[in-house]
């Protein structure tokens, strides 16, 4: 059920060994940089959150696609992604090359910034992540990346503490830029974002006591898009014929008559593992759209 892909599930997509997916740094903090044309850059990613911070040097053209519209790169850009905002990416160009690292935000420091990470400009909601480069700023971003591969490796006492300034440096020349405004919106937006819709709503379930489910509200997936609840809503009604929250509903309901048939859980497990707060609004909920109580149905099918 898992709605972002984690560090873990990044390498393996890459083809990084697992030894090397091991955080780097102490007390659960992560930082890993690679140049590019020594993993495996697939030519396209999915669609999705990643559990990690993400500054890239990308040499090399593509697409770059969020909800609901899209930037093309013609072949130079620095990209800062975070993981509140789910993005693909589609290479044109066979030739794929520059730096990318991947960081949480304890390894930034930033308890000691002004502000946090995903409040700055280059991270934040609604911002402008991607800035396209020219040959100058593209050799001096290099040069920081190259110092920052140097010095993982290295064993120097005091790396991570000049890996983090390498970082500040590549976020300072990027905030000395105009950020990418050349977006395009999707000719059927409207199809992409319900089935964006459609797509994570599927990967909430089977839900288990480990994986209760997390997304229940239009809200909680408008959120997890990046996109306007009113937009998601007209989105999903336009292209089928259902409101948001009736399929969440639907598919709520189908889970719950699944596991009242296939499981012994309780009502209370069921309630706890499908979101509900406590058993009574599960049952509410289940009647409403039955007319029969959880007991009740269950009870029916074992008679």
């Amino acid at each position: 059920m898992n709605t972002s892909e984690s560090l873990k599930e990044f390498y393996e997509r890459v083809f990084i060994k697992e030894t090397h997916y091991r955080d780097k740094t102490r007390n659960g903090e992560h930082f890993n940089v690679y140049r590019r044309n020594d993993v495996s850059c697939k030519q396209h990613s999915p669609y999705n959150r990643r559990d990690f911070y993400k500054i890239s040097l990308i040499l090399g053209s593509g697409t770059l696609y969020y909800a609901d519209k899209g930037i093309s790169i013609p072949g130079k850009a620095l990209l800062f992604s975070n993981p509140n905002i789910p993005y693909a990416w589609e290479a044109s160009s066979p030739n794929q090359s520059g730096y990318f690292c991947l960081f949480s935000e304890g390894f930034t420091g930033t308890e000691r910034m002004s502000e946090s990470l995903e409040n700055s400009p280059l991270f934040k909601v609604g911002g402008n992540p991607l800035y396209f480069i020219n040959e100058w700023q593209k050799e001096r971003i290099s040069s920081l990346f190259e110092n920052i591969i140097k010095e993982v490796d290295s064993g120097y006492k005091y790396k991570y503490d000049l890996i983090r300034n390498y970082l500040y440096l590549i976020m300072h020349e990027a905030l000395k830029m105009q950020p990418a405004d050349t977006y395009f919106k999707h000719t059927n937006a409207s199809s992409r974002v319900a089935s964006l819709f459609l797509d994570l709503l599927e990967r909430q379930f089977p839900v288990s006591f480990e994986r209760n489910l997390r997304l229940k509200t239009a809200s909680d997936y408008a959120l997890h898009l990046s996109i306007h609840t009113n937009h998601l809503n007209k989105a999903v009604k336009e292209i089928t014929g259902k409101t948001t929250t009736e399929h969440i509903a639907s598919k709520m309901l189908l889970e719950a008559k699944t596991l009242l048939k296939h499981t012994n859980w309780n009502i209370t497990e069921i309630a706890y593992c499908l979101g509900f707060e406590n058993p009574t609004y599960f049952n509410n909920f289940f009647k409403k759209h039955t007319s029969a109580t959880p007991s009740t149905f269950r009870e029916e099918l074992l008679s």
